[in-house]
């Protein structure tokens, strides 16, 4: 086992804790690799080491900053080639699904009252339960108004599920019209029959 005593070594051990690592991981928490705290500092120069390494490598993989932390993930334009190793397909939501998510999102926190205000329609109990079992919003509050509704607001998993490391990040709102659209497109398409949780 290499001692942690030279830059290399702290490098290679913060690599190897990413790598190994099933979630995104904090600076604290890779300061807790070492007997010795090397510092925030160090900490995150290491990783600016590792983030340039793996760039300039020009490999499939990257260091990324997340919400949550710090992981190696798939480069993007890779995407297209691992979905086809996937046996499951990824869940489709509808467009009432994604609206409501763009809207606390943008809007955030935002009760079921506010929501309904913007869309012009009723929101299903249903779409909240499945923004809400997929963790990507969830309540944190209620507003000081009679009934006191409840307050929904995303999450840092939305946030790391979407590559983000803040709400800064969201695109345009031009660019999720333009995927509004391609949802409309992909559902106007033959597909087999939804299970339930897909007709959401």
């Amino acid at each position: 086992m290499p001692a942690a005593t030279t830059p290399e070594a702290y490098l290679r051990i913060v690599e190897a804790a990413l790598f190994a690592a099933p979630a995104p991981l904090p600076v604290s928490e890779l300061r807790r690799l070492f007997d010795e705290d090397p510092g925030a500092e160090l900490v995150r120069r290491l990783l600016d080491t590792l983030c340039a390494e793996w760039r300039s490598a020009g490999r499939g993989i990257e260091l990324v900053q997340l919400a949550s932390g710090w992981r190696f993930q798939t480069r993007a334009q890779y995407q297209v080639y691992l979905d086809r190793l996937k046996e499951e397909r990824p869940p489709r939501y509808s467009r009432a699904v994604m609206e409501t998510l763009a809207i606390i999102a943008y809007r955030q926190p935002v009760t079921r009252g506010d929501i309904e205000d913007i869309r012009g329609v009723a929101v299903s109990p249903n779409i909240l339960k499945t923004l809400e079992s997929r963790g990507w919003v969830d309540v944190v509050g209620h507003r000081d108004t009679p009934g006191r509704p409840a307050l929904l607001a995303t999450t840092r998993r939305f946030l790391d599920d979407m590559g983000l490391r803040s709400l800064t990040e969201l695109p345009a709102l031009t660019e999720i019209e333009k995927i509004m659209d391609l949802v409309d497109v992909s559902q106007n398409e033959p597909a087999p029959a939804p299970t339930p949780e897909e007709e959401v």
